[in-house]
């Protein structure tokens, strides 16, 4: 019993980290048209999240968290708009580097890691009734 709650346990930690993606994913999406307001100011910058195992003691098992969410240091894309209030003095704007066909692959990624540890949560569940049922 002890080890289907920690398999159920271990499955939530998968899901936390892929809600925090999804939630990173979305901040981009949103912002993929945000540009500086001043000249010579920048766009806004792509977030990446990065992953690591982690030992927890309570459960005795590797769970996956969430390392760090971080700014992506590529270049930012260029357009030519000298009326724009943003535009440099050559009349370059920068554009964000964000690439909302990335971005919908993270997002697809995410979503179906996420059910697929929704899954486990719900086999988990089903098992652990089954086996009280058993016990009665």
């Amino acid at each position: 019993m002890d080890d289907l709650l920690k398999t159920g346990k271990i499955a939530a930690a998968g899901m936390k980290a892929q809600a925090t993606r999804l939630r990173v994913v979305s901040e981009n999406m949103a912002n993929a048209d945000s540009v500086a307001k001043t000249p010579g100011g920048e766009p806004y910058r792509r977030k990446i999240i990065t992953f690591k195992n982690t030992l927890d003691r309570a459960l005795d098992a590797n769970v996956v968290r969430v390392d760090r969410v971080s700014a992506d240091r590529t270049e930012f894309g260029r357009r030519h708009e000298p009326n724009h209030p943003a535009a440099d003095a050559d009349g370059y704007v920068l554009l964000p580097n964000v690439n909302p066909l990335v971005e919908m692959m993270d997002m697809r990624e995410a979503q179906r890691t996420y059910e697929a540890n929704l899954g486990v949560v719900n086999v988990t569940k089903d098992m652990v009734k089954r086996t009280v049922e058993l016990l009665r």
